[in-house]
């Protein structure tokens, strides 16, 4: 007589882990199970031991700690899995528990510490592109920071018509995007909108919430929620920020990819000839918006000339991975290495990337120009009312 099913359990990290049903589906998906080729390297294999961690058929290890740091939760494995397992929140639930007993890496603390103060990270930021050509290469995690000119467009907060979008700047970004958000504003201003940058925003959080510190998360969110208060759509530059920013701000705000809204709200903007050979690089974030990735192929074809290589040599990954490029930066190449030789290989004048963590890892190991897709759009718009677009 067969056993009778065993109740759910009242965990909940052992009733999603109690979703998967083993089928290995999901290891052809997974980039670091394609790097190594080690059960405990795929989700299977993770799943296994955050169950085995949460009843105590396994004690807590650090080689255990290892395969589930190296997690990129890059979200693959959810997009094949036929039982639905939330891996995503199944991922950070346990990642919240290692936290509560193992600290975190140095560096990871150094990240949420700087992304938490916008003022201090502005400062050495501003520090690190003085000091850059003086480092070795050993200390130059990223690559350098551009110039900072005038403050980006809309930041005074000017009138805004019930259309203009909302742009949200995140960290890291605030430094090193200043340039596509200028981008951006030429787009919107091609198109007939205004484009706002409200004050008081702050890091998404992602970067702490997929290191185990909901807490700090949550606290990121409250205050992006109050800078956004009755404003919407608000827009994401950075793939990588928009599902925690829509977690914190989506149930009063439609929170959009800027490539996805723009495609839809400028269906007349039309771009000058480029005969060009670029490669284009599908970040995991972006690949999980269904409407962003066909958005952007409609706005690339517009642009006549135009050769799109996409770039998808590897592990599907990036490595990047929000601050595994910092914490584990030997991973992190290993598995950029494909990417950088097709695109040494593919013959393109420049990449093309959506997520701000992947351009500055590919940045890092190529010498062409690495940028957002807009930036690249936006060199190349017809605007009736700001003259020829500047050289590609």
């Amino acid at each position: 007589m067969p056993a009778p099913p065993c109740p759910p359990s009242a965990d909940p990290l052992v009733a999603m882990a109690d979703r998967c049903v083993q089928c290995g589906l999901c290891l052809p998906a997974c980039p670091t199970y394609a790097l190594s080729r080690q059960e405990a390297e795929s989700p299977r294999g993770r799943i296994a031991l955050m169950r085995a961690w949460a009843t105590g058929e396994l004690e807590p290890g650090p080689t255990g700690d290892a395969h589930l740091d190296h997690c990129l939760a890059c979200g693959r494995c959810e997009s094949v899995c036929p039982a639905g397992v939330p891996y995503g929140e199944l991922l950070d639930t346990a990642r919240v528990r290692q936290r509560d007993r193992v600290a975190p890496a140095w560096r990871q603390r150094l990240a949420e510490a700087m992304v938490r103060r916008p003022r201090s990270l502005r400062g050495g930021l501003a520090l690190y592109r003085a000091l850059y050509p003086a480092l070795p290469p050993a200390l130059r995690w990223l690559p350098r920071p551009p110039r900072r000119g005038r403050r980006s467009p809309g930041s005074a907060g000017p009138a805004r018509g019930a259309a203009d979008p909302a742009v949200f700047v995140g960290c890291i970004a605030d430094s090193y995007e200043a340039p596509l958000r200028d981008a951006l504003a030429r787009l919107c201003g091609a198109a007939g909108l205004a484009l706002h940058v409200p004050a008081g925003q702050g890091c998404c959080g992602a970067v702490h919430a997929h290191a185990g510190d909901a807490t700090g998360a949550a606290r990121l969110g409250v205050r992006n929620r109050a800078a956004f208060a009755g404003q919407s759509p608000v827009l994401t530059l950075a793939s990588g920020c928009r599902e925690a920013l829509r977690d914190s701000v989506g149930d009063t705000h439609e929170v959009l990819d800027a490539v996805a809204w723009l495609e839809r709200a400028a269906p007349a903007l039309q771009f000058a000839r480029r005969d060009l050979r670029i490669g284009l690089h599908l970040p995991c974030t972006q690949r999980r918006d269904r409407q962003a990735v066909p958005a952007l192929g409609r706005l690339l074809a517009r642009v006549p000339g135009l050769t799109v290589i996409e770039l998808d040599a590897g592990f599907g990954c990036c490595g990047a991975a929000g601050t595994q490029m910092l914490t584990d930066p030997t991973r992190a190449a290993a598995l950029r290495a494909p990417l950088l030789e097709q695109i040494a290989r593919s013959g393109v004048v420049a990449v093309l990337s959506a997520n701000i963590g992947c351009r500055l890892h590919l940045a890092n190991g190529t010498h062409l120009p690495v940028q957002h897709p807009l930036e690249f759009l936006a060199a190349a718009v017809i605007a009736v009312d700001s003259g020829p677009p500047p050289p590609a």
